[in-house]
Protein backbone atom coordinates (compact mmCIF):
# COMPACT_ATOMS: atom_id res chain seq x y z
CA UNK A 1 0.00 0.00 0.00
CA UNK A 2 2.81 2.39 0.88
CA UNK A 3 4.53 1.50 -2.36
CA UNK A 4 1.34 2.34 -4.28
CA UNK A 5 1.01 5.67 -2.49
CA UNK A 6 4.66 6.43 -3.22
CA UNK A 7 4.10 5.64 -6.91
CA UNK A 8 1.01 7.86 -7.02
CA UNK A 9 2.88 10.66 -5.30
CA UNK A 10 5.74 10.46 -7.77
CA UNK A 11 3.32 10.37 -10.72
CA UNK A 12 1.43 13.41 -9.45
CA UNK A 13 4.68 15.26 -8.82
CA UNK A 14 5.90 14.45 -12.31
CA UNK A 15 2.59 15.55 -13.83
CA UNK A 16 2.64 18.78 -11.86
CA UNK A 17 6.26 19.46 -12.82
CA UNK A 18 5.66 18.79 -16.50
CA UNK A 19 2.53 20.92 -16.46
CA UNK A 20 4.38 23.77 -14.77
CA UNK A 21 7.22 23.56 -17.30
CA UNK A 22 4.80 23.51 -20.24
CA UNK A 23 2.81 26.43 -18.88
CA UNK A 24 6.04 28.34 -18.29
CA UNK A 25 7.24 27.60 -21.81
CA UNK A 26 3.87 28.67 -23.22
CA UNK A 27 4.02 31.89 -21.21
CA UNK A 28 7.51 32.66 -22.53
CA UNK A 29 6.44 31.81 -26.08
CA UNK A 30 3.40 34.08 -25.91
CA UNK A 31 5.29 36.88 -24.17
CA UNK A 32 8.14 36.98 -26.68
CA UNK A 33 5.75 36.66 -29.63
CA UNK A 34 3.65 39.53 -28.32
CA UNK A 35 6.70 41.69 -27.74
CA UNK A 36 7.94 40.85 -31.22
CA UNK A 37 4.63 41.82 -32.79
CA UNK A 38 4.62 45.06 -30.81
CA UNK A 39 8.13 45.95 -31.94
CA UNK A 40 7.27 45.21 -35.58
CA UNK A 41 4.13 47.38 -35.48
CA UNK A 42 5.79 50.19 -33.48
CA UNK A 43 9.44 50.39 -34.59
CA UNK A 44 12.00 52.70 -33.07
CA UNK A 45 12.03 56.03 -34.91
CA UNK A 46 15.04 57.14 -36.90
CA UNK A 47 16.49 60.32 -35.40
CA UNK A 48 17.68 62.75 -38.06
CA UNK A 49 20.81 64.74 -37.27
CA UNK A 50 21.29 68.39 -38.17
CA UNK A 51 22.34 68.87 -41.78
CA UNK A 52 21.00 65.52 -42.95
CA UNK A 53 19.02 66.93 -45.88
CA UNK A 54 19.45 67.34 -49.65
CA UNK A 55 21.45 70.54 -49.26
CA UNK A 56 24.48 68.46 -48.29
CA UNK A 57 24.40 67.17 -51.87
CA UNK A 58 23.90 70.65 -53.34
CA UNK A 59 20.22 69.99 -54.08
CA UNK A 60 17.68 72.74 -53.45
CA UNK A 61 14.53 71.66 -51.63
CA UNK A 62 11.57 72.84 -49.61
CA UNK A 63 10.28 71.31 -46.40
CA UNK A 64 6.59 70.51 -46.88
CA UNK A 65 3.81 68.68 -45.06
CA UNK A 66 1.73 65.96 -46.67
CA UNK A 67 -1.66 65.06 -45.21
CA UNK A 68 -3.15 61.70 -46.26
CA UNK A 69 -6.89 61.15 -46.15
CA UNK A 70 -6.77 59.75 -42.62
CA UNK A 71 -5.30 62.97 -41.25
CA UNK A 72 -1.70 62.25 -40.30
CA UNK A 73 0.82 65.00 -40.98
CA UNK A 74 3.88 63.70 -42.81
CA UNK A 75 7.19 65.56 -42.90
CA UNK A 76 8.51 65.72 -46.45
CA UNK A 77 10.95 67.35 -48.87
CA UNK A 78 10.07 68.72 -52.28
CA UNK A 79 12.40 69.63 -55.13
CA UNK A 80 10.83 71.12 -58.29
CA UNK A 81 11.23 69.35 -61.61
CA UNK A 82 13.57 70.54 -64.34
CA UNK A 83 12.55 67.95 -66.93
CA UNK A 84 8.76 67.74 -66.67
CA UNK A 85 8.70 64.62 -64.48
CA UNK A 86 8.73 63.92 -60.75
CA UNK A 87 9.59 60.89 -58.63
CA UNK A 88 7.84 59.90 -55.40
CA UNK A 89 10.41 58.29 -53.09
CA UNK A 90 9.31 55.88 -50.33
CA UNK A 91 11.80 54.63 -47.73
CA UNK A 92 12.00 51.30 -45.97
CA UNK A 93 10.80 49.94 -42.63
CA UNK A 94 12.18 51.67 -39.51
CA UNK A 95 14.01 54.18 -41.72
CA UNK A 96 13.27 57.70 -42.91
CA UNK A 97 13.44 59.78 -46.08
CA UNK A 98 16.93 59.64 -47.51
CA UNK A 99 18.76 62.81 -48.50
CA UNK A 100 20.91 60.71 -50.83
CA UNK A 101 18.01 59.03 -52.64
CA UNK A 102 16.16 62.35 -52.89
CA UNK A 103 19.25 63.91 -54.45
CA UNK A 104 19.88 60.88 -56.69
CA UNK A 105 16.84 61.73 -58.77
CA UNK A 106 17.19 65.51 -58.50
CA UNK A 107 20.70 65.30 -59.99
CA UNK A 108 19.09 64.03 -63.18
CA UNK A 109 16.57 66.86 -63.41
CA UNK A 110 13.64 65.04 -61.82
CA UNK A 111 11.37 66.72 -59.35
CA UNK A 112 11.28 64.74 -56.11
CA UNK A 113 8.95 64.31 -53.17
CA UNK A 114 10.31 62.15 -50.37
CA UNK A 115 8.71 61.81 -46.95
CA UNK A 116 8.88 60.07 -43.62
CA UNK A 117 6.15 57.43 -43.70
CA UNK A 118 3.55 57.44 -40.94
CA UNK A 119 5.00 56.31 -37.60
CA UNK A 120 8.51 56.97 -38.94
CA UNK A 121 11.00 59.79 -38.57
CA UNK A 122 9.38 63.17 -38.01
CA UNK A 123 5.91 62.19 -39.23
CA UNK A 124 2.84 61.61 -37.11
CA UNK A 125 1.30 58.22 -36.43
CA UNK A 126 2.16 55.27 -34.22
CA UNK A 127 1.25 52.16 -36.21
CA UNK A 128 3.13 50.59 -39.11
CA UNK A 129 1.19 48.43 -41.58
CA UNK A 130 4.00 47.66 -44.07
CA UNK A 131 2.29 49.34 -46.99
CA UNK A 132 -1.42 48.81 -46.38
CA UNK A 133 -2.16 52.28 -44.99
CA UNK A 134 1.18 53.71 -46.10
CA UNK A 135 -0.11 53.66 -49.67
CA UNK A 136 -2.26 56.60 -48.56
CA UNK A 137 1.00 58.43 -47.91
CA UNK A 138 1.98 57.82 -51.54
CA UNK A 139 -1.41 59.06 -52.69
CA UNK A 140 -0.97 62.25 -50.66
CA UNK A 141 2.43 62.88 -52.26
CA UNK A 142 0.96 62.20 -55.71
CA UNK A 143 -1.89 64.65 -55.12
CA UNK A 144 0.59 67.28 -53.89
CA UNK A 145 2.60 66.94 -57.10
CA UNK A 146 -0.45 67.06 -59.37
CA UNK A 147 -1.88 70.07 -57.55
CA UNK A 148 1.35 71.93 -58.33
CA UNK A 149 1.39 70.80 -61.97
CA UNK A 150 -1.48 68.68 -63.34
CA UNK A 151 0.54 67.92 -66.48
CA UNK A 152 3.63 66.58 -64.73
CA UNK A 153 4.60 62.96 -65.31
CA UNK A 154 4.97 61.02 -62.08
CA UNK A 155 7.04 57.95 -61.31
CA UNK A 156 7.52 56.17 -57.99
CA UNK A 157 10.56 54.58 -56.35
CA UNK A 158 10.64 52.56 -53.16
CA UNK A 159 12.99 50.43 -51.11
CA UNK A 160 11.94 47.42 -49.02
CA UNK A 161 8.63 48.31 -47.30
CA UNK A 162 8.58 51.45 -49.44
CA UNK A 163 8.89 49.32 -52.55
CA UNK A 164 5.91 47.19 -51.55
CA UNK A 165 4.05 50.39 -50.72
CA UNK A 166 4.57 52.01 -54.12
CA UNK A 167 3.49 48.80 -55.84
CA UNK A 168 0.25 48.76 -53.82
CA UNK A 169 -0.30 52.47 -54.48
CA UNK A 170 0.45 52.31 -58.20
CA UNK A 171 -2.04 49.45 -58.59
CA UNK A 172 -4.72 51.93 -57.47
CA UNK A 173 -3.36 55.24 -58.79
CA UNK A 174 -3.10 55.31 -62.62
CA UNK A 175 -1.40 58.74 -62.49
CA UNK A 176 1.75 56.93 -61.32
CA UNK A 177 3.22 56.19 -64.72
CA UNK A 178 6.31 54.11 -63.86
CA UNK A 179 7.47 52.19 -60.78
CA UNK A 180 10.90 51.10 -59.53
CA UNK A 181 10.67 48.62 -56.63
CA UNK A 182 13.93 47.70 -54.88
CA UNK A 183 13.75 44.72 -52.49
CA UNK A 184 9.96 44.56 -52.17
CA UNK A 185 8.30 41.60 -50.50
CA UNK A 186 5.81 39.67 -52.59
CA UNK A 187 3.58 38.79 -49.62
CA UNK A 188 3.92 39.81 -45.97
CA UNK A 189 3.05 36.30 -44.81
CA UNK A 190 6.17 34.96 -46.51
CA UNK A 191 8.25 37.69 -44.90
CA UNK A 192 7.18 36.53 -41.45
CA UNK A 193 8.83 33.21 -42.25
CA UNK A 194 12.12 35.04 -42.76
CA UNK A 195 12.11 37.56 -39.91
CA UNK A 196 11.05 34.90 -37.39
CA UNK A 197 13.73 32.20 -37.63
CA UNK A 198 12.02 29.86 -35.13
CA UNK A 199 8.91 28.24 -36.64
CA UNK A 200 7.23 27.82 -33.26
CA UNK A 201 7.00 31.61 -32.85
CA UNK A 202 5.55 32.36 -36.30
CA UNK A 203 1.83 31.64 -35.77
CA UNK A 204 1.87 33.57 -32.49
CA UNK A 205 3.68 36.55 -34.02
CA UNK A 206 1.23 36.53 -36.92
CA UNK A 207 -1.74 36.36 -34.54
CA UNK A 208 -0.57 39.24 -32.35
CA UNK A 209 0.44 41.33 -35.36
CA UNK A 210 -2.98 40.88 -36.92
CA UNK A 211 -4.62 41.81 -33.62
CA UNK A 212 -2.46 44.92 -33.28
CA UNK A 213 -3.00 46.21 -36.82
CA UNK A 214 -6.52 44.96 -37.49
CA UNK A 215 -5.25 43.47 -40.76
CA UNK A 216 -4.83 39.94 -42.07
CA UNK A 217 -1.64 38.75 -43.74
CA UNK A 218 -3.63 38.23 -46.95
CA UNK A 219 -4.32 41.98 -47.02
CA UNK A 220 -0.66 42.60 -47.86
CA UNK A 221 0.20 40.75 -51.04
CA UNK A 222 1.72 43.02 -53.71
CA UNK A 223 2.13 39.94 -55.88
CA UNK A 224 -1.66 39.75 -56.21
CA UNK A 225 -2.14 43.33 -57.43
CA UNK A 226 1.01 44.11 -59.40
CA UNK A 227 -0.71 43.08 -62.63
CA UNK A 228 -3.10 46.03 -62.12
CA UNK A 229 -0.22 48.39 -62.88
CA UNK A 230 -0.13 47.10 -66.46
CA UNK A 231 0.34 48.64 -69.06
CA UNK A 232 2.48 51.02 -67.01
CA UNK A 233 6.09 49.81 -66.66
CA UNK A 234 7.56 48.18 -63.56
CA UNK A 235 11.26 47.66 -62.73
CA UNK A 236 11.86 45.00 -60.03
CA UNK A 237 15.24 44.87 -58.26
CA UNK A 238 16.60 42.50 -55.58
CA UNK A 239 19.83 40.91 -54.39
CA UNK A 240 19.75 37.13 -54.43
CA UNK A 241 21.10 36.79 -50.87
CA UNK A 242 18.41 38.98 -49.35
CA UNK A 243 17.79 37.77 -45.79
CA UNK A 244 15.13 40.32 -44.87
CA UNK A 245 12.49 39.41 -47.44
CA UNK A 246 12.34 36.05 -49.24
CA UNK A 247 15.04 36.02 -51.89
CA UNK A 248 12.59 34.86 -54.57
CA UNK A 249 10.30 37.88 -54.06
CA UNK A 250 11.58 39.79 -57.10
CA UNK A 251 11.11 36.83 -59.40
CA UNK A 252 7.59 36.22 -58.12
CA UNK A 253 6.65 39.86 -58.57
CA UNK A 254 8.17 39.92 -62.03
CA UNK A 255 6.29 36.77 -63.06
CA UNK A 256 3.00 38.28 -61.86
CA UNK A 257 3.51 41.70 -63.49
CA UNK A 258 2.25 42.64 -66.92
CA UNK A 259 4.35 44.13 -69.69
CA UNK A 260 6.38 46.26 -69.89
CA UNK A 261 8.48 44.96 -67.02
CA UNK A 262 12.15 44.64 -66.14
CA UNK A 263 13.96 42.43 -63.61
CA UNK A 264 17.44 42.90 -62.18
CA UNK A 265 18.93 40.45 -59.67
CA UNK A 266 22.52 39.73 -58.73
CA UNK A 267 24.18 37.00 -56.63
CA UNK A 268 25.96 37.82 -53.38
CA UNK A 269 23.92 41.00 -52.80
CA UNK A 270 21.76 41.47 -49.72
CA UNK A 271 18.66 43.46 -48.87
CA UNK A 272 18.60 46.89 -50.57
CA UNK A 273 22.23 46.27 -51.47
CA UNK A 274 22.24 46.79 -55.25
CA UNK A 275 23.02 50.52 -55.16
CA UNK A 276 26.01 49.94 -52.89
CA UNK A 277 27.26 46.91 -54.83
CA UNK A 278 26.76 48.38 -58.32
CA UNK A 279 26.47 52.18 -57.99
CA UNK A 280 27.23 53.01 -61.64
CA UNK A 281 25.01 50.27 -63.06
CA UNK A 282 22.24 51.19 -60.62
CA UNK A 283 22.26 54.79 -61.78
CA UNK A 284 22.37 53.83 -65.45
CA UNK A 285 19.58 51.27 -65.17
CA UNK A 286 17.19 53.12 -62.86
CA UNK A 287 17.54 56.53 -64.48
CA UNK A 288 17.53 54.95 -67.94
CA UNK A 289 14.27 53.16 -67.13
CA UNK A 290 12.63 56.35 -65.86
CA UNK A 291 13.95 58.44 -68.74
CA UNK A 292 12.59 55.92 -71.22
CA UNK A 293 9.09 55.81 -69.81
CA UNK A 294 8.63 59.30 -68.37
CA UNK A 295 10.62 61.54 -70.72
CA UNK A 296 10.76 59.89 -74.12
CA UNK A 297 7.66 60.17 -76.32
CA UNK A 298 5.78 56.90 -76.80
CA UNK A 299 3.34 56.00 -79.52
Amino acid sequence: MNRYRDWRYRLNLLTFTLGTVLLGALFVLIRFSYQGAQSYAHPHRYQRIAGDDPSQFDVAYQSITLTPEDGFNLSAWYTPSKNGALILVAHGYAGARSALMHSFFAWHGYGVISWDARAHGESEGDLVTWGYYERRDVKAALEYALNLDPAIKVGAFGESMGAATVLLAAAEQPQIQAVVADSAFAAIGDMIQVVSPYPIFRPFIQFFTEQETGLKVDDLRPVDVIQNINPRPVFIIQGETDQTVPSDSAQRLYNAAGEPKLLWTEPDVGHVGMLTAFPDAYEIRVIGFLDKYLLEPHR
